[in-house]
């Protein structure tokens, strides 16, 4: 079940300044989903597809070769609370890497998810593939 998102948000989760539907909400909904233009782009539309509980994106933008069957909603409580992409490497036409820090609390805790993402486009379309090592 596609979850789709009608919101008023002043700006995108991601922490471009430029509301939702400018920014992540044209790559979720509408003739432009699934259709991120790079992969800094597609990696912060992932960030707010965690912050927005769209698990079918989020499924629908992983390289089949490493897609997980299915995508655990966000526990109760979780707040995620920012997103920075530290570094963004175009490696070939279809190939880059995203470097980027998000920040979530729960429960109190506050955790910090250091990840260099491996990305590929596959039939015109960007795909997380994995993380690095």
């Amino acid at each position: 079940m596609k979850k789709h998102i009608a919101t008023q948000q002043p700006t995108c989760p991601c922490g471009l300044p430029a509301a939702y539907e400018a920014c992540c909400g044209r790559w979720h909904n509408g003739p432009l989903r699934l259709q991120a233009p790079d992969a800094e782009r597609l990696m912060r539309s992932r960030y707010s597809a965690y912050v927005l509980g769209l698990g079918d994106y989020l499924l629908e933008t992983w390289h089949p070769r490493t897609r997980p069957a299915a995508i655990e909603p966000n526990p109760p409580g979780l707040r995620w609370l920012g997103l920075d992409v530290r570094r963004y490497l175009q490696q070939d036409t279809d190939h880059a890497v995203v470097e980027f820090v998000a920040r979530h609390q729960l429960n109190g805790r506050a955790t910090r998810l250091h990840e260099i993402s491996r990305f590929e486009r596959l039939n015109r379309r960007w795909l997380y593939v994995e993380a690095e090592g």
